[in-house]
């Protein structure tokens, strides 16, 4: 099939399976006339990149995935360890966005939010980033 179907069945745009392709993520074989012609392997590997990367795992992680996927004598625990490590940056992640949601909703109660020029965001936004008199930024 030609990589408009394959992005069909697979889910992903052509552009992402040519950049897929171009970091050696898949290698679809090519027809005398150069194009690419995908098989059902190649459109299965594209659909588990697709999820793989919808549940936010890097390229390099994703290019690790494939590869314990494709070796049949692979242990779970390496898949289960990389899964881990992937599951601790979201956690952190997550924690950083409430903090950041914390300190928003914050700003946002303590702003009046009429017609008055003073703003207690504007004012929290500029707080770090004062310029003194000799030019150089306080902290």
């Amino acid at each position: 099939m030609n990589i408009g179907n394959a992005a069909e069945a697979s889910g992903l745009p052509a552009k992402t399976i040519r950049y897929y392709e171009e970091i050696g993520l898949i290698r679809p074989r090519r027809d005398a006339n150069g194009y690419r012609a995908f098989g059902r392997r190649d459109v299965h590997k594209l659909a588990f990149l697709a999820r793989a990367r919808a549940l936010g795992f890097s390229i390099e992680e994703c290019r690790a995935l494939i590869g314990l996927y494709e070796d049949e004598k692979r242990a779970s625990e390496d898949v289960k360890a990389l899964t881990r490590e992937h599951l601790k940056r979201i956690d952190t992640r997550i924690a950083e966005l409430q903090g950041l949601r914390e300190t928003l909703a914050q700003l946002v109660a303590a702003c009046a939010g009429d017609h008055r020029p003073d703003c207690p965001i504007l004012a929290d936004l500029a707080r770090d980033s004062a310029i003194t008199d000799m030019g150089e930024v306080s902290r």
